[in-house]
Parts: structure tokens; sequence; C-alpha cells
């Protein structure tokens, strides 16, 4: 009786247990959207591609499901998950080559029964800069691409094959608090090519280093603790996973996409439908779909960033010295935010830009005033709570300076509320950068942004609906990301949950 319970105590507390639901639960159910899209109503005509993988995703969710069983199983009668259960991830890893992120960075996982925050970091690494590639070879069907485009992909192909050799060095050598010290060279060179934007490389190289040059295991362990918190989340995981593809795919492109594709007319392709050369389709002047939203993300997540990184600072600043200060000044900084707070924030954005101009910095601005108030009230409340603690007075007592306090002591025991929020808050900015360029009143027409392309799709709604269909899916899919990120970051920097 005390085994079955030990067993089933196993069962709750087993970590990839509800990771295995969630894999064959999502990849059921895209399946089932690409069944429904594989068959048009009003043509009669089947699309065998997408029926092929719904095929591959329906596989790919059975095989999960039988997985999900196996482990229940083992971890009921065993109390853990047996070998030849781990195997089967190797069976799951096929499911690369549909896309399908989900069972693949639940196979490398399963595979592996040991995992650390820089394992599963590597896996994340390798699965960015795979997807990356594949993204910029859709260009080879293209009649031309840019000169760049063949030494780009072979920089990206020899950096898919480091990543492959750390993924395995990380696996056999990595433990909980320490790493061989020969693995400082690798961490550099990893952090090197973090300059893709692949930003799990710069996360797994800075961890890679802290382990092989520091002996602080209490710093270690802390570190592992919040990690381990963010990628036990398979949103959170996944939410971070897309808002790094798009950071680093942005980037990229500048190698390897032909930005004329993007902007120039092209009178003999107007509206092609979806095909290997134009996998998006073209829009009313013949420029690829696909291309305009690669291009579009760079401008999505610049205004994104800035629109949310100019408030938080200058709002942090004046939440700091409001909270920190007597009440006279409180008063002050806060009656005169409470005034701007009044003003509804997408109103006032469309205020300064009808006076100003419609372009990017405009926007920026825009977007970063009416949020300044929300981040300045959400600091004062930090403050006025952490200026009360023990170190603050002692602080005091020893002569420090009010300004050493606020920017020393109490503004960075603040911070974790505010990361949550810029998190929380940069999809409404990207939300309101869409809205703003669907209205005409974000950036200029012509320039490749979500937003304006979702604006000359929706007049073909009826007749070519995959021309809103795609930039929507990106904006919904980045703003979901930044969401299911932002509640991943809160439940690890809280310190009242486990």
């Amino acid at each position: 009786m005390e085994k079955k319970l030990n067993n089933r105590h196993a069962l709750v507390l087993s970590k990839e247990y509800p990771q295995a639901n969630f894999t064959w639960i999502i990849t059921l159910i895209i399946s089932l959207l690409f069944l429904a899209n594989s068959f048009s109503f009003k043509t009669g005509d089947m699309n065998t591609f997408v029926f092929a993988l719904f095929i591959a995703y329906l596989a790919a969710s059975l095989l999960q499901f039988y997985i999900t069983r196996r482990m229940k199983r083992d971890l009921l009668l065993h109390g853990v998950i047996q070998k030849k259960t781990r195997r089967l991830g190797y069976v799951q890893l096929l499911s690369l080559l549909t896309g399908n992120v989900f069972a693949a960075a639940f196979a490398f996982n399963l595979i592996n029964e040991r995992k650390t925050p820089e394992y599963t970091f590597a896996v994340y690494t390798f699965l960015t800069q795979l997807f990356v590639i594949a993204i910029s070879a859709m260009n080879m069907f293209k009649p031309y691409v840019t000169d760049t485009f063949p030494a780009a992909m072979v920089v990206l192909l020899g950096i898919a094959v480091f990543d492959v050799a750390v993924l395995i060095i990380v696996a056999k050598s990595v433990g909980e608090v320490e790493a061989p010290r020969s693995m400082a060279i690798m961490a550099v060179i990893i952090l090197l090519t973090a300059l893709t934007g692949n930003l799990f490389a710069l996360v797994l190289g800075w961890s890679l280093l802290l382990k092989s040059m520091s002996n602080d295991r209490s710093r270690i362990l802390k570190w592992n603790v919040m990690w381990e918190k963010i990628t036990r989340n398979s949103t959170a995981a996944l939410g971070m996973f897309f808002i790094i593809l798009m950071l680093t795919i942005s980037i990229v492109s500048r190698y390897t996409f032909d930005y004329s594709l993007a902007v120039e007319n092209d009178y003999g392709n107007i509206l092609q439908s979806p095909s290997l050369a134009y996998p998006f389709g073209t829009d009313n002047f013949g420029r690829d779909v696909f291309s305009r939203i690669v291009f579009g993300a760079r401008i999505s997540l610049i205004v994104g960033f800035a629109s949310t990184v100019i408030p938080a600072v200058i709002g942090g600043f004046l939440g700091g010295i409001a909270g920190y200060y007597s009440s006279r000044t409180d008063n002050l900084i806060m009656r005169v935010l409470d005034v701007l707070y009044a003003i509804p924030g997408i109103l006032l954005a469309i205020a300064i830009i009808a006076a100003f101009g419609a372009n990017t910095v405009n926007l920026i601005i825009a977007l970063s005033v009416g949020s300044i108030p929300t981040y300045a009230r959400t600091m004062r409340a930090n403050v006025l709570m952490v200026s009360n603690y023990d170190f603050v007075d002692s602080a005091r007592a020893l002569g420090t300076s009010d300004l050493a306090i606020i920017f020393k002591q109490v503004v960075p025991n603040s911070m974790a509320p505010m990361i949550v929020k810029s998190t929380l808050t940069i999809g409404g900015a990207v939300i309101a950068t869409s809205s703003l360029s669907y209205l005409g009143l974000g950036v200029e027409p012509h320039i490749p942004e979500w937003g304006n392309i979702l604006r000359v799709g929706s007049t073909y709604l009826e007749s070519h609906s995959y021309l809103a269909v795609f930039p929507g899916l990106a904006i919904i899919l980045l703003v979901l990301s930044f969401n299911f990120l932002g509640d991943g970051l809160r439940d690890a920097l809280d310190p009242r949950l486990d």
C-alpha cells in the first residue's frame, strides 16, 4: 500500500507527465486545424500538402498519446519512467520534419533523464536555429534571392552543427551546480553565436560560464531554480521560443531575404495563391506576403520593446522618487501623472500621431507617453513597501545618501514586478502598433508592418482570405507568447510560490 502511494506521489510530482499531456493535446488540435483547411467547401478541391500535414500531425499526436500512457503506467508501477519509454523519444524526434516544435521539445526532454537548465537551453537553442534555417530556406524556391543568401545559409548550418555538438556535451557533462572548467571556452563561442539574435544561446553561454568559473553554489542554485520554474511551464517556454525565433529571424533576414520582394511592386504576380515560391501568397501589388511578414516582425518587435522600455524607465524613475520621498513630492508627481492617466492611451496616441505625422519614431513616442503613469504607479507601490525594510533603515543609519539608497537598495529590490509587467504589456504594445497601422496612423503605409499587411488583406477576406489570416496569426501568436512568458516570469520571480 505504501509503495502504491509513493508511486502515485511520483506521478503527481513528475514534471514530464503534464508536458506530455499538453503536447499530445495541442498536436491533435493543430492536426484538426490542418484537416479543416485541407478541403475547400466552395470548390470541392482538396489541398494534398495540407492533408499530408494533417496525417503527420495526427500520427505524432497518437504516438504522443501512447507515450503519455506509457509514462503514466511507469510512474504508477515503478515510480520512474523506464528506459524503454524514454527511447520512444527518438521516434518522436521525427516530428521535426513537419515543424512540430511541441513534440520535438518534449522528445528531447524525454530522451535525457537528467535535465539541467543548460540542457533545456541547448535544446531550444538548436530548435531555434533549425527553424531559422527552415524559414530562410524557403527563399530557394523564389525566382531570385539576395546575394548574401548562400554565405548566410552556410554560416547558419555551421552554427546548427555546433549547437548539436553543444547539446550532446551538455547532456553528458553538465551537472546541477558544476561544469568542467574546459567548457568556459565553449561558452564564449556560444555567446558569440547569440549575435544572430538567438537569446537562448546567450542564456546558455552565461549559465555555462557561471557553472564552470564560479564556486558560489547558492548563486548557481538560485539561477537553476528560477529557470526551472520558467521551463517547467510549457506555455511559457514555448512563448519564449516564439519570441526569440521572431527576434532571430528578424536579424538574420537581412542576409537571407531580399527586401525588394517585400516592398517593390510586381504586377506580373498579383494575388498569387500560396505556393513554394510564395508560401503566403502575394498581395494586390504583387509583393511577397511571406517576406513582408518576416520583415514586419522587426518593426513590431522594435516598436513593442521601445514603447515598453521608455515608459518603464521614465515611469520607474518617477515612481521611485514619489514612493521614497515625502508626501508633498509624492502628491506633486502622482497628481501630474493622474492627469495624463485620465486620457485614454489609444486616443492620446492618435492625437500625437495626427499632430506630428505617422512614422515609426512618432509611433514609439505616442505609445510610450500614455504608458508612463501605469509604470510609475507600479514602481511607487513597490518602493513604498521596500522602503520599510530593515536594510533600508540600516543604510539610512550609516549616512548613505537618499539617491544611493533609492538606486542601490530600493529600486533593485522592486524590479521583479516591473519586469513581469513589462513582459505582459509588450503584447499590448504590439496590438496597439498593429491597430494604429491598420487605421493608417502607424508606420508609413509602404513599410512591411503586420498592421499594414492586415489592412491590405482585410479588403480581400472573401476572395483571398490568406492575405489577412497569416498576418493576423502572426500578431496573435506574438501577443500570446509575451503573455505566456509574462505569466511564467511572474511565477518564477514571486517568492511566495514554490
